[in-house]
């Protein structure tokens, strides 16, 4: 993480910030949990800050791709032990407060118009896998140990659980949830937790690759892809869907960015937003 700090000019940001945020010239925002020393855990501050951070992407016209990750060498360890001790000496109120902050930052992220992309390292425990199964896509790197361990200390994945059910399923999420059990790559990626394993030190080069093929795509059709798979998903395929589909397609095809991708494929150019030097 630190080759893009120094990329973009950022080497001297204050280390003192929880959470460091920059964008890329391309529209790339990176969202960098700066916690290393308790592994990027986060508390009440740190969910805030990442719930601001999400909501005022979603308006911001130079964002086209978030890729959320951590300093240091983990991602997320969940939630920081400090702060989760002091929940417990809190009234029922209180505690559901916070839990609701927690679930308004994964709903965030989750239901992101725009494409999000996990950068995966180290540990990943409890609410960081939360983070993990509300992106979009996650890339993880060799080195990963992912548990949702909230039953090893007597709590329960509440929260996140309906994103880690929609993510691997409900059979392996009962197991895991239960057995609180610690899961290497390779059977993250089995479980479909991440979508690829890249090796530790290739992890960013993974992640920028993956970033530039995203941006090669209408940024419209991007965001209006994703609230397509939301509306479309686990929905009965009938008349009324298929109407659905039909309208969105129609729609679609008319817009300004669908012509100009047309256009561009037919004369052999890239689209303006892929050709920078064509933009108005």
């Amino acid at each position: 993480m630190k080759s893009y700090l120094n990329n973009l000019g950022l080497k001297n940001q204050s280390s003192k910030e929880e959470l460091l945020e920059f964008i890329t010239p391309g529209g790339v925002l990176y969202l960098v949990m700066n916690r290393p020393e308790v592994h990027n855990a986060f508390d009440s501050e740190q969910m805030k800050n990442l719930t601001q951070a999400l909501e005022k992407a979603k308006s911001n016209p130079k964002v086209r791709v978030v890729v959320l990750t951590g300093e240091g060498k983990s991602f997320c360890a969940g939630g920081d032990i400090s702060y989760m001790k002091t929940m417990g000496q809190n009234t029922f109120e209180e505690n559901k407060a916070d839990g609701l902050a927690l679930a308004q930052l994964m709903n965030s992220l989750y239901y992101h118009p725009k494409p999000t992309i996990a950068q995966v390292k180290g540990a990943v425990f409890g609410g960081g896998v939360g983070l993990v199964c509300c992106c979009d896509i996650a890339v993880g790197s060799s080195d990963i140990k992912l548990a949702l361990s909230e039953v090893k200390i007597g709590v329960i994945a509440s929260t996140i659980s309906p994103y880690v059910i929609q993510a691997v399923g409900t059979k392996t999420a009962k197991r895991l949830m239960l057995t609180g059990e610690t899961l290497t790559s390779e059977m993250a990626l089995k479980h479909g937790f991440i979508s690829e394993i890249a090796e530790t030190n290739q992890l960013e080069n993974a992640i920028e690759m993956l970033t530039q093929s995203l941006l090669k795509n209408g940024p419209e059709a991007l965001q209006k892809t994703k609230a397509l798979v939301f509306e479309v998903a686990q929905k009965e395929i009938d008349q009324k869907l298929m109407d659905f589909t039909a309208d969105s397609i129609a729609q679609v095809r008319s817009s300004p960015e669908a012509k100009e991708g047309l256009s561009a494929f037919l004369e052999k150019r890239k689209p303006l937003w892929n050709n920078p030097s064509q933009k108005n």
